[in-house]
């Protein structure tokens, strides 16, 4: 029988959860989403989002796993035996393997410019980075090895289990990442006219937002967070007694918004300083950044030390994907978790293929006007997310024993009562509530 999982400290698990809600979301895709979608005001609503829906979810999400004890598959399963509640962890596991086929693409393609941004290795000065993304991107080859070596990198780490693997990295990765941040805020706050962006990125202007920009912002979120697909119940699972999980996840949320908003005043000052487009889409960190980097003084080693911490930010929350699906197996079947890792990984590598492929031989095939990428990340963040966490909320408000809910909630905390009762009437009514009106607005049915 196979020793069950688990964290050494509160601080590996806090860091671990971290690592999982920190990554493509934080980094790669909240600023260009913002860019795209309103600047100030998103930003200002994707906070809203994220301490009155996604912090509540996130909660939910540890009272499950550790109340459980079991990760996201088997937990359901053990809280709810009957009805179409125990197969929500089936919906998380398929969500965080349609996640990560199009999170792993953009996981090589950070791999091969990391090997790119080497000083003096490949990239010489007055390199052409809009070319050298196209280059990257537009070949077959290229794409496809990215994605092999991301995931080899994943399953390795994964197959070490929680203590050995992704633990000891999320130690060393998560202060490193804040580290390095900090440095690139500090340098991108000083260019002249850096403050035209840090107005575009911190002043809200609500006439930019409509209901779509609602939805993207409800959405990225949750993507941030990492909720919705139950990879905090499976994380929460490996967690004893003693730790407050509403603590624990405040840690997370806050630590979540930090670094979104270092995201924001590292990257929009550098793009209005040197007069670039803050709505570039997914290429903004590999065209417009590497550009501005490279027109600075130290910019080699600017730009090395952001894909450094970039690729970090990327593993840690990747680590977290491929993790929800192979515990689902170890757990229920009693296989190596090894060899469930290794195959797991081989599937979203045959899963993400297409997603590879779109910005070259797949380019001109569309599903509703959108690639194979851009439709697995709509699919996965606007729609499998929102609906995830609608489910959670209602497994949390309706289904869930209240006992053992309230048990969870208020273990190790010294929490009142009150607290409890505020918290789990969000979840019964306004995250179900506020989820599908947004919705409904979207489609303009309201």
């Amino acid at each position: 029988m196979q020793k069950k999982q688990q964290w050494t400290s509160r601080i590996g698990f806090i860091l671990s959860s971290a690592g999982a809600a920190i990554g493509l979301g934080a980094i790669w895709k909240f600023p260009y989403m913002t860019g795209m979608n309103g600047g100030g005001a998103f930003f200002l609503l994707f906070i809203a989002f994220t301490i009155i829906i996604g912090l509540p979810i996130l909660i939910a999400e540890f009272v499950i796993g550790r109340g459980a004890g079991k990760e996201a598959v088997g937990a359901y399963k053990k809280l709810a035996p009957k009805g179409l509640s125990r197969y929500i962890g089936h919906w998380g596991v398929a969500g965080a393997f349609l996640l990560m086929s199009f999170y792993s693409v953009v996981g090589g393609w950070v791999l091969i410019y990391s090997a790119l941004s080497i000083p003096g290795l490949i990239i010489q000065d007055g390199a052409k980075y809009p070319d050298l993304f196209g280059q990257v991107t537009g070949s077959p080859w290229i794409t496809i090895l990215g994605l092999a070596l991301f995931l080899l990198i994943n399953i390795i780490v994964v197959s070490f289990g929680i203590q050995d693997g992704i633990e000891k990295a999320s130690k060393v990765l998560m202060p490193l990442l804040f580290i390095f941040f900090i440095v690139l805020v500090i340098r991108s706050v000083t260019f002249e006219g850096a403050m035209e962006g840090i107005r575009f990125f911190l002043e809200p202007d609500f006439t930019k937002l409509n209901a779509e920009n609602v939805l993207y912002a409800l959405g990225q979120s949750f993507f941030s967070l990492a909720v919705g697909i139950s990879v905090m119940v499976t994380y929460s699972s490996y967690l004893g007694k003693d730790v407050s999980l509403p603590a624990a996840a405040g840690s997370v949320s806050m630590m979540n918004i930090f670094v979104s908003l270092l995201a924001g005043l590292a990257i929009f000052p550098v793009v209005f300083a040197f007069g670039l487009e803050p709505a570039e889409g997914p290429g903004l960190l590999f065209i417009v950044l590497p550009e501005a980097f490279a027109s600075m003084p130290f910019g080699e080693l600017f730009l090395s030390l952001f894909l450094l911490l970039f690729l970090f930010a990327v593993l840690t929350s990747s680590f977290s994907m491929l993790e929800i699906i192979t515990a689902a197996f170890t757990n229920t079947q009693k296989r190596s978790r090894r060899k469930v890792a290794s195959i797991a990984g081989l599937l979203v590598f045959i899963a993400g293929i297409p997603a590879a492929l779109s910005s070259n031989i797949l380019a001109d095939f569309k599903i509703f006007d959108k690639t194979v990428f851009d439709a697995t990340d709509f699919l996965v963040s606007n729609i499998m997310l929102p609906a995830g966490c609608l489910f959670i909320a209602l497994f949390i408000g309706y289904k869930m024993d209240r006992a053992l809910v309230k048990q969870e909630f208020t273990a190790g905390t010294g929490l009142s009562d009150g607290t409890y009762q505020v918290w789990f009437q969000i979840m019964r009514w306004l995250v179900p509530v506020t989820i599908v009106l947004v919705f409904l607005t979207t489609v303009g049915v309201i």
